[in-house]
């Protein structure tokens, strides 16, 4: 997170594991002109009314015909889209940059989700690997279980998943946040560079392995540490912003924050080319 020059004086973002970067010598540049707002959308967006609702049966389409349906529903102003069969398809309810309620009545294949910036998914079975690849806005639920890899390279968001995770969950995670209300497994959060990671139940081998920034949270019992991860003492910032979080997840609203495992980078490997070679050693 970069941050102007405060003193000694920590934010929140910084007491919650948040490094800061120092912007000296730097001056401000204007981006975006308020005058031009029609060039704040994306290409190929719709109006949607939430209120508009209709059904889509996708049993007997491949995933490009679906999503294409999708997108054409959007185009007329329907702003919920119930998917009806999905099958475990792959690849469904990808690419939607677009304010969307776009629920799935059954558990979907691998890649579900993936690189979407706006809508809110609800997936009401379970999902294969990388659910919400590349994730840049909205929010994503997942009420039973998922795979590996899941909410690879997210940028921002909510990624709920209501059961337990496979291996990888938070790989390359460079934003939004991530819950789970069940375990999780080995390299959980490797390579994390910023956001957050929820772990209500336990965690496997390896936890977050070479995590370059972010904070991740464990509720259960942790399978060991990966390079450079090491343990960070729970704030009072920390436990208020858990709780609000927890409880807009719609999981884990009782749970004792209090004896969670704040977990965040040592950053030995942040500098990794100086070490010497005794300390490289030790990092890995």
């Amino acid at each position: 997170m970069a941050n102007l020059k405060t003193g000694d004086k920590k934010t929140k973002a910084q007491s919650m594991g948040m490094h800061t970067e120092v912007l000296t010598g730097k001056t401000q540049q204007k981006f975006f002109n308020p005058d031009e707002a029609e060039n704040f959308f994306y290409w190929g967006t719709y109006d949607v009314d939430f209120n508009k609702r209709t059904e889509l049966d996708v049993k007997n389409m491949e995933c490009k015909e679906a999503n294409n349906k999708i997108d054409s529903l959007m185009s007329e102003g329907y702003g919920t889209i119930v998917i009806k069969n999905p099958q475990g398809k792959h690849s469904l309810g990808v690419g939607i940059l677009n304010k969307l309620n776009l629920i799935f009545e059954g558990s979907l294949g691998y890649f579900g989700a993936g690189s979407i910036d706006g809508p809110m998914v609800r997936v009401n079975g379970r999902v294969g690997w990388s659910c919400a690849e590349n994730m840049m806005a909205g929010k994503v639920v997942i009420e039973k279980n998922a795979g590996s890899c899941f909410g690879a390279a997210i940028r921002g968001g909510d990624l709920v998943c209501k059961g337990s995770v496979g291996a990888r969950t938070g790989i390359d995670q460079k934003g939004g946040t991530i819950i789970i209300g069940g375990d999780a497994g080995a390299f959980t959060g490797f390579m994390m560079q910023r956001g957050r990671i929820i772990i209500l139940g336990d965690v496997g081998i390896n936890l977050g392995d070479s995590m370059y920034d972010g904070t991740i949270y464990i509720g259960g019992k942790i399978g060991s540490f990966g390079s450079d991860a090491v343990e960070s003492p729970m704030t009072k910032d920390d436990m208020d912003w858990l709780k609000r979080k927890l409880k807009v997840a719609e999981i884990g609203e009782n749970f004792d924050v209090s004896k969670m495992t704040k977990v965040v980078s040592g950053k030995k490997l942040w500098n990794y080319d100086a070490l010497e070679p005794t300390e490289k050693k030790g990092a890995i």
